[in-house]
This record gives C-alpha cells, structure tokens and sequence, in this order.
C-alpha cells in the first residue's frame, strides 16, 4: 500500500509538510461543532454544559467579570479555567452558569486554590467577542457590556480582583482618647491599568465616582499591578449598588463586609 492511504497515513504530517493535510484543516478553520445529544443525556461520568443563555443578563455580566479576573481562556480546545482561593466563589461561577463540573484543589506557595476547567466553544467566542482574551493579564481592556449590566460585572470584577476594607482607626492620638475614625474603602486590582482606566470612567459615567488609580509592584512579581480605590462616601454609594439585590450571585464574605457597615450605620 503507497503512502497516504489506509488508516493513520497521515501520522507526523501537517498542514505546512503536506498540501491533503493543509486542505482537510482550511476546511475545518473557523467552524464550531455543537453536540447532537444534549450533555445530560450523555452517560459520561461528569458530563456538563452551560445553561445560561449567551445573551447580555445581570448574571451573564457577573459572569463576564469573573472571568475577566480569575478566569482564563484556554487556546487550543477553547477551553475556560476558572480558579480562586474561595471554594464558594467557584461554586457560584459554575452555578451561575448551569453547570455541574468537578473543582479541584491545587497547591501554592501562599496555600490551596480551587479549580474549575472545562471546554465550551460557543461560551468561549462569545465571550471573546465581549473583549476577553486569552493570556488577558495585562492586556485586558474594555469590555463591551451595556450600560445597564455594568454593576452586575463590576460585582464580578470585585469578586475576583477586588477588596473590601473596613476598620477603624485611632485618629489622634494626642487628643481624646475616645476619637476614632472608621475606614471604608473599596479596590479593584489588575495588571493592566487600561481596563481600570475603562472602569473608572464607565462607574464615573453610572455613578459619579471619583476613584484614583495608583501603582503597586508584588513581591516576587516582574510586572506592575494597578489599583482602583474609592474612598468612603464613593464607597457607600458603589457598595449600595452592587449589593442592592441580596439574592444576586456574589462572592459572601467580601458581601458581608458591606452589609455590617450598613447595619451599623443604619443605611
């Protein structure tokens, strides 16, 4: 039998040593394939597949803004790894989604972090077409989400790579002693200061927030990180946004920073 017929001729070519394989492979370029049996009806032992409509919602945003942060696009299989030190945070980024995929644990230098990975071609374009990218660190920019989303992704986008601080701090110690001030100050970190410049201006836009943005190097870590801080009274009215809704989908403890400030001072 002559080269290039029968099963497996085609092993150790490619497109750019043999024309056959570099015709079969245009013809698959750009084409998803989508599966015929529904994923539930598979019999495979951890089947799963998104359910939330690829459409712009409050929860896809929420979506969109976890992934922008702990997320990343896979290239290749257009794979989506999502992972976090917060097992609840994985937990919700799956359910919001309809999924039910496994989470496992994986070792740092700093601990353990949980991880979720899975292959979703048709998530995976959309959300590429919304302004995410593969290797999106510190090339993340704006995303185009409409007006009326930009609160669920910023809650998503404070889930990932945000703080919440509250505390309270002696504020002069060569007067009373009973005088105090209490901190309240919200944060969104990422290595690319384009995206938090797009942040800024779209919650200045919604909102009115001021907001600063300043310049922070990691320890251990080439490249810079940048931060998004709104002091209190901006504080006060993006947390009084974000959390509006108490059934939304949201990272809890950094929810529960908010709600004992607001419980404290009645608003």
């Amino acid at each position: 039998m002559g080269r290039g017929e029968g099963k497996g001729w085609a092993k150790g070519l490619s497109a750019a040593t043999d024309p056959r394989v570099a015709r079969a492979a245009a013809a698959h370029r750009g084409l998803i394939y989508e599966r015929q049996t529904p994923a539930e009806l598979c019999r495979w032992r951890l089947s799963s597949s998104t359910r939330l409509p690829l459409v712009w919602s409050d929860a896809m945003a929420y979506v969109v803004g976890l992934t922008a942060t702990d997320g990343c696009l896979i290239t290749g299989r257009r794979r989506i790894d999502f992972k976090s030190g917060d097992r609840q945070l994985v937990d919700t980024y799956l359910a919001t989604l309809g999924r039910t995929n496994r989470v496992r644990t994986e070792k740092t230098r700093k601990g353990v972090v949980f991880v979720t990975q899975f292959g979703d071609a048709r998530l995976y374009e959309w959300l590429r077409a919304v302004g995410l990218t593969p290797r999106k660190s510190l090339t993340l920019g704006a995303l185009d989400v409409p007006d009326s989303f930009l609160l669920p992704l910023a809650r998503g986008l404070l889930d990932g790579d945000g703080t919440i601080t509250n505390a309270v701090w002696r504020a002069d110690t060569s007067r009373r002693s009973d005088y105090y001030y209490e901190w309240l100050r919200t944060r969104f970190v990422s290595a690319s200061r384009a995206h938090l410049e797009w942040l800024r201006a779209r919650l200045k836009a919604s909102l009115g927030l001021r907001g600063w943005i300043v310049t922070e190097r990691r320890e251990n870590r080439p490249n810079l990180y940048f931060a998004l801080g709104y002091g209190k009274h901006d504080s006060i009215r993006l947390l009084s946004a974000l959390y509006a809704d108490p059934t939304a989908p949201c990272l809890l403890r950094k929810r529960h920073i908010w709600e004992k400030y607001e419980r404290r001072h009645d608003l």
